[in-house]
């Protein structure tokens, strides 16, 4: 495809990563910083999702009206988003507007440096209570953030947007957006603090892809940032509390009845990555899988799914279904059904049509340079290494049915951590 990996660490340990195609008609950037809700304390859960509306809020430079309108004037396409793991602020542009005073690169190099006024710290502290307020009103999010909670180690009891932390849950637990009370009573002293510690050079990466003067890109980036603090940043893994767990949730503001399943699979820097892949998209991808086919088309569930979450030193597989209240044991008992026996119904027929969709899925993503500096940033934000869009393809091709069966023997699908929202 004519693209050319390069990559330059400044001296502060910023690390500047591309994928340059001459024959690109955009270019892509994104700062991507190795801190999210596990990197923090549970006092100050949210803080890093907090952070990134700061990001917003004006710089000693521009003012928050000053950063919505020079994106604008260079019609970026631009946003930001926070994980368990990283934070990430990103814009794509046409190649000529991507360096430069007002380019795309160096408006959100000065928002990687944002004022953290007072004024603006409590003015946007309301807008994230409504966004919390918010994700209460959405059944699957209610659920999956009380099981994040009860499957890394809190107490399995609370009810409907409970978040007892309890001294044996590891921060994987933690909700991105936080609690009511831990946003309600966050200081702008403490935001500052963890912002002077997690975003520094050291901790941070920058992925750039298309049509990209790497060289230029990179004397820009340097004489921006190469003056920002080495922190020695680091991430506390810590112990993974998983064992059988099993709650239930009731709700005034649901009517219909939701089940979910969380249960160790492996990380983001294991091989057998690949595997589980293909072993979840053939349990429960949108369609054309074991629990769509067991759940859905038989008119016995409204949905039925399953997805792989692979993260930094663990991973999860989720199952996710719902349907009429007074079907709820036998939607379950269907889940678990095709759950024991996945290991003998899952097929090599599975794994082909599964490698197809991957390899359009692969052509997509090197389509554009805002998938690729996507990918390349995650990507060195979990291995720190590159690896092309064809060998990630080769990778998924060479599984084999006995890897997905290997899998399945080393991942039993056990300890489970399993939750109901219910009706009131």
């Amino acid at each position: 495809m004519g693209v050319t990996f390069l990559e330059h660490t400044l001296g502060n340990g910023l690390r500047i990563i591309a994928e340059v195609d001459a024959a690109a008609h955009s270019a892509a950037a994104g700062y991507f910083v190795r801190t999210g809700a596990r990197d923090e304390d549970s006092g100050v859960m949210g803080v890093s999702h907090f952070l990134e509306h700061m990001m917003f809020k004006g710089t000693a430079k521009r003012t928050t009206d000053q950063i919505n309108a020079g994106f604008d004037r260079i019609g970026a396409r631009n946003n930001a988003y926070t994980s368990h793991e990283m934070t990430c602020f990103h814009a794509t542009v046409l190649p000529e507007r991507l360096l430069g005073d007002d380019g795309a690169l160096e408006i959100i190099g000065d928002m990687m440096r944002p004022a953290l006024r007072e004024s603006d710290f409590s003015t946007e502290k309301k807008v994230i209570l409504e966004e919390i307020a918010m994700y209460q009103d959405n059944p699957f999010w209610v659920l999956y953030e009380r099981a994040a909670e009860v499957h890394y180690g809190a107490k399995p009891d609370g009810g409907e947007g409970a978040a007892t932390m309890g001294a044996g849950m590891h921060p994987l637990g933690h909700r991105v957006l936080g609690t009511g009370k831990s946003i309600t009573d966050l200081s702008v002293e403490q935001m500052r603090e963890y912002f002077a510690n997690r975003y520094s050079a050291d901790n941070t990466v920058v992925a750039l892809a298309g049509n990209v003067d790497f060289d230029a890109a990179v004397r820009q980036i340097e004489a921006q940032s190469g003056g920002w603090e080495k922190t020695g940043a680091t991430r506390t893994v810590g112990a993974l509390p998983y064992g059988e767990r099993v709650f239930e949730v009731r709700s005034e503001k649901v009517n219909r009845a939701y089940v979910l399943m969380l249960t160790p699979a492996p990380c983001a820097t294991d091989m057998r990555r690949y595997a589980a892949t293909l072993m979840s998209q053939a349990l429960g991808g949108p369609d054309n899988s074991r629990l769509h086919w067991a759940l859905v088309e038989t008119g016995i569930a409204e949905n039925a799914e399953s997805g792989f979450d692979p993260k930094d030193n663990a991973g999860e597989l989720l199952v996710f279904a719902s349907g009429d209240p007074e079907r709820v044991d036998e939607i379950w008992k269907i889940v678990e059904r095709e759950l024991e026996g996945a290991r003998e119904t899952i097929s090599d027929d599975d794994l082909a049509r599964i490698r197809a969709k991957a390899a359009t899925g692969v052509v997509l993503a090197g389509e554009r340079p805002s998938g690729r500096m996507q990918r390349l940033g995650r990507q060195w934000m979990y291995r720190a290494e590159y690896t092309t869009l064809e060998q990630e393809l080769e990778r998924i091709n060479a599984v084999t049915l006995a890897d997905v069966r290997r899998v399945l023997e080393q991942f039993p699908l056990r300890p489970r951590t399993v939750g109901r929202l219910l009706p009131a």
